[in-house]
């Protein structure tokens, strides 16, 4: 197979990119001064768009990746998640160390809300399967928003199969986050929780509800019947 590099990538990144969408996708994406995007740049590609061109550049190597990861453009750093992705699931034992290692030595570029959430859980949840998941926990505690946010969303692999433990430990550590964005992101854990087990996140709710941000409690609770929903809202479950 014919190698390709970051360059290549990026020159055909700039032919799919649209003026439109790019405007859009400032604004969705928070990018004004002060908001948790500031100073990103989009082209405007579209995910699906972004999919499709995978196949074509399955032949990078880690390095021409890593050049791709580390571009101004929102969508070209996307663009090399979602190739690390594909090279994690194709890949072998040490294709998958590789992939795994050199995505958590690069978060500084996993920069945004949707660069995380369409690779943390494809990637680092399943390395940490068999595994010691404390890095995890180290990432709780971090500094980085984003990485924060990757020790939350990466336990989504393991709900999905039925393993709640890493999200529930996680959410706890993150009950007190002062952003939003990890405040949805664990209700949006909890509730995938109470998708397979709606005893289990009962439980954990019933514990520590009242200490919740609102955010974090609605996203929580959105698909509870309205009157529990309620009752949880203004805190009349003990």
């Amino acid at each position: 197979m014919k190698k390709v590099t970051a360059k290549q990538a990026l020159a055909r990144l700039n032919e799919l990119a649209d003026p439109g969408i790019a405007e859009h996708s400032q604004r969705f994406f928070k990018t004004g001064k002060g908001e948790y995007g500031e100073g990103d740049v989009f082209l405007g590609i579209r995910v699906p768009v972004l999919r499709k061109q995978v196949p074509d550049y399955r032949s990078m190597s880690t390095a021409q990746t890593m050049k791709l990861l580390a571009s101004t453009y929102h969508e070209a750093r996307l663009f090399a998640l979602l190739l690390l992705v594909d090279r994690f699931k194709r890949g072998d034992e040490s294709d998958r160390k590789t992939v795994y290692q050199v995505y958590l030595e690069n978060t500084r570029y996993i920069n945004n809300w949707d660069l995380v959430d369409l690779s943390v859980y494809h990637i680092v949840g399943p390395y940490l399967e068999k595994g010691d998941t404390s890095i995890l926990d180290e990432l709780a505690l971090s500094k980085s928003l984003w990485e924060r946010r990757i020790a939350i969303v990466a336990t989504f692999f393991f709900i999905k199969q039925g393993r709640f433990e890493p999200t529930l430990k996680i959410a706890a550590v993150l009950l007190h986050d002062t952003e939003d964005l990890i405040h949805k992101a664990v209700g949006w854990m909890l509730r995938e929780v109470g998708k397979r087990d709606i005893a289990v996140e009962r439980k954990f709710l019933v514990r520590h509800y009242r200490d919740m941000p609102r955010t974090m409690l609605r996203y929580a609770i959105e698909r509870f019947p309205e009157e529990e929903r309620l009752d949880f809202l203004h805190g009349r479950v003990s």
